[in-house]
């Protein structure tokens, strides 16, 4: 790409963060039907998942756990307990009530207008009562529902986040798809951008319970959307994934770590 073409690109990306003062009717404006609240369950394997006070909690000072907040690329073989998964989507996506005649949900994330437009979606590789394979969150029931078995999982998931094969060593990876006309519906053209700061609600949220689990993560932006939609079945239209983090256990040894990012003190940054 010329110089030329990058900097209009950079412009027109930029344009696209500004709020825009637009005159149009939105379709809830216009009456038209509300899209559902989640998505229809297609498969009949449903898993319920533990109560969020199972969940062992290791770090219950609010301070200390926005201290302890940071993005782990190494994690151990360790199993994750089906508790600490069940309390991370709850964290992240969970809902704690509806609004009118399943007009919003109100869920432990912030989002713009209660709209909630993403759809969690699991790999799981080394779960505690889970084969592995790919799920869907049911955040409604609080309950997963199973979708399909995965061949060549560690590849698969290394090749949808551009080869980041760290990621892939996590006992789960998390998609989170932008379910798009759910929020067009009310928002119209400005969706998508109020989309994107709603995504961030839901990463730091998950960050947060991963730091009071002793779990880690690391949100990802650097992914393949041709890939995470293929991998998950969706059509890339209508409902794409926007962001993604792998989710696993960690080890009190901090070496690990520290010797990924070697590249740092070895370039001098």
């Amino acid at each position: 790409m010329k110089k030329v073409e990058l900097i209009n690109m950079i412009k027109t990306h930029r344009a696209f963060m500004k709020y825009q003062d637009i005159d149009f009717e939105s379709d809830q404006e216009l009456k038209l039907q509300q899209p559902p609240l989640t998505k229809p369950i297609v498969s009949k394997l449903i898993i319920d998942l533990p109560k969020i006070s199972d969940a062992k909690i290791v770090n219950s000072d609010i301070t200390k756990v926005f201290y302890e907040r940071r993005s782990h690329r190494v994690y151990t073989d360790e199993v994750m307990s089906l508790a600490q998964l069940s309390y991370a989507l709850w964290a992240s996506q969970g809902v704690k009530e509806i609004r009118g005649k399943s007009y919003a949900t109100i869920r432990t994330v912030a989002s713009g207008g209660a709209r909630h437009p993403f759809e969690t979606y699991i790999v799981v590789r080394n779960c505690e009562g889970l084969k592995p394979g790919v799920y869907m969150y049911l955040p409604l029931t609080h309950q997963l529902t199973f979708l399909k078995e995965l061949e060549d999982m560690q590849q698969v998931v290394s090749e949808s986040v551009c080869g980041q094969v760290w990621a892939s060593k996590a006992n789960v990876m998390l998609y989170w798809s932008f379910v798009a006309y759910r929020a067009e519906w009310r928002y119209g053209p400005e969706a998508q951008r109020v989309a994107l700061i709603d995504a961030g609600h839901v990463g730091q949220n998950l960050y947060l319970a991963c730091s009071a689990l002793g779990l880690g993560t690391c949100g990802i932006a650097a992914f393949d959307n041709e890939k995470c939609n293929t991998l998950l079945d969706l059509d890339g239209d209508e409902e794409f994934v926007v962001y993604c983090a792998p989710v696993g256990t960690i080890g009190s040894d901090e070496k690990a770590e520290q010797d990924f990012y070697a590249f740092v003190k070895e370039q001098g940054l």
